[in-house]
């Protein structure tokens, strides 16, 4: 996954590039600009600008969803409904002084109570899901692609009552509750705090100047408690509302974005697109080879073979003349071996294998246009896997930063970043920083789609940031025993 994080947005805006390339013209979210995702809680400030304003965002969106939050119990309210039915039903015939009931009104009860109401709970449910989607999008900017419908070549009809009562349908039920029981939580307590205490201090005021004219000083002693307790009540609610609208979005982004299913198929979109831009780029890579070995090295050895002729037809008749041809094929066959280079740039490297990155990436850097500082840090050597992604990763970001970036320098890093067992282990960190213009996009043609292909496909995280006029960061976090 590839991220950029810029200055000036709420939070970076998750984008999934894999999914961008299927799906052109979607805006990007956590699921990222441009995708690791920073995943802390959260933060409206720099969207809004002054604090007051941000406030009264995260005020009004936690009373929108205490008023969301009674819609979005009606599903479980439909549903507990024609439970009740259900055990009406099963229970009446059992029970004393109960009036019987025809065969066809039990079945359009049944009918109402079973299909109609249980279709209703989930529509109103996916609803509710779209809603807070919506949401997430207009006020913190988190924007996700759907992952494509696996039942698309499905029969029609199928395809409906899958959609009505399927599993995702019966799943916004449950994350349909869980919001609206958050937003009755979240929402009523600043309610409480923020509208309750400000209007009881705004009519403490008002009883105070009443008492003050008609009163006596007995009278006093409630209004003034509730003119001092107000504005407590408030500022506690305001202190508490950024933190209940992280805890919001976050649940919200479990619940919506990261569910087992819909990582399930994101991650069935990610394999799809990433395995045909590798075959695109194998073929491409396959087609420059050919064309560099049939324009330069092949006609150079043909040259070298004509010149080693001439050579031996001159050497008894004229040695001199063959001496000077031997000559002149040593510094052809000089000439195809840096033929010969220039075609295996961005191969796999002998000194790569034998020796490591410490020692490859210096070759690397050495052939940039650009400046290049290199700082190794590696205890023993990853996995030749991780070595090699990691020295792709070097050789075509320094492409890039020489044909797009205009910078004057470059520092490339490389170290190892301890990790639990239990989170996948320590990673290969490779940073390659610039100096340049900034701005990297995918959509540009700048080679990151590449790059994150080939670290995705050893479960590596690849960020980039690239604030415009401020250089760009370049980030690769590949598995230590990919």
């Amino acid at each position: 996954m590839v991220t950029t994080s810029c200055p000036g947005a709420a939070e970076p805006r998750l984008v999934d590039v894999s999914e961008q390339s299927a799906h052109h013209g979607a805006r990007g979210a956590d699921l990222g600009g441009f995708p690791p995702v920073p995943r802390g809680l959260p933060r409206v400030a720099e969207a809004y600008g002054a604090p007051w304003r941000v406030r009264l965002v995260e005020v009004l969106h936690l009373m929108t969803s205490l008023a969301l939050a009674l819609f979005y119990l009606l599903p479980a309210c439909l549903l507990v409904v024609s439970a009740t039915w259900v055990g009406f039903a099963v229970t009446a015939p059992w029970l004393p002084d109960t009036p019987q009931r025809t065969v066809g009104r039990l079945a359009t009860d049944a009918v109402v109570f079973l299909l109609l109401l249980p279709a209703a709970a989930t529509l109103l449910a996916r609803l509710a899901c779209r809603i807070q989607r919506d949401r997430l999008d207009n006020v913190f900017g988190i924007v996700e692609t759907r992952p494509p419908d696996p039942l698309a070549d499905d029969d029609r009809l199928l395809r409906a009552w899958r959609f009505v009562f399927g599993r995702d349908a019966w799943s916004s039920v449950v994350y349909g509750t869980v919001a609206a029981l958050h937003g009755l939580l979240a929402g009523g307590a600043v309610a409480l705090l923020v509208v309750c205490g400000g209007a009881a201090a705004l009519g403490a005021l008002v009883g105070l100047v009443f008492v003050l004219v008609q009163g006596t000083p007995a009278d006093l002693v409630s209004p003034l408690i509730l003119v001092a307790l107000g504005p407590l009540c408030v500022l506690v609610g305001l202190r508490l509302a950024p933190h209940l609208v992280a805890t919001e979005v976050l649940l919200h982004r479990v619940l919506l974005f990261e569910a087992p299913e819909v990582r399930i198929r994101r991650r069935l979109v990610h394999v799809q697109d990433s395995r045909l831009r590798m075959v695109d780029a194998a073929e491409a890579e396959r087609r420059r080879i050919e064309r560099d070995l049939h324009d330069g090295a092949q006609q150079r050895l043909l040259a070298l073979s004509m010149t080693l002729t001439r050579a031996r037809a001159r050497v008894a008749a004229d040695p001199a003349a063959a001496l000077e041809l031997i000559t002149e094929a040593q510094r052809e066959s000089r000439e195809v071996m840096d033929e010969l280079r220039q075609v295996a740039r961005g191969l796999h490297p002998r000194v790569l294998t034998d020796h490591g990155l410490g020692s490859a990436l210096p070759v690397a850097a050495g052939r940039s246009p650009v400046p290049v500082r290199v700082d190794v840090e590696l205890d023993e050597r990853p996995s030749p896997r991780a070595e090699g992604v990691a020295y792709y990763v070097v050789c075509e970001a320094l492409t890039n930063v020489a044909k797009h970036a205009g910078a004057s320098r470059v520092t490339v890093a490389a170290r190892r970043v301890a990790r639990p067992a239990r989170r996948g282990g320590d990673l290969l960190r490779i940073t390659v920083t610039d100096d340049g213009a900034g701005g990297a996009d995918p959509e540009a043609g700048t080679g990151l789609y590449g790059l994150w292909d080939r670290v995705d496909a050893v479960d590596g995280v690849l960020a980039v940031h690239s604030p415009p006029g401020q250089g760009t960061v370049l980030t690769a976090d590949i598995p230590w025993e990919a």
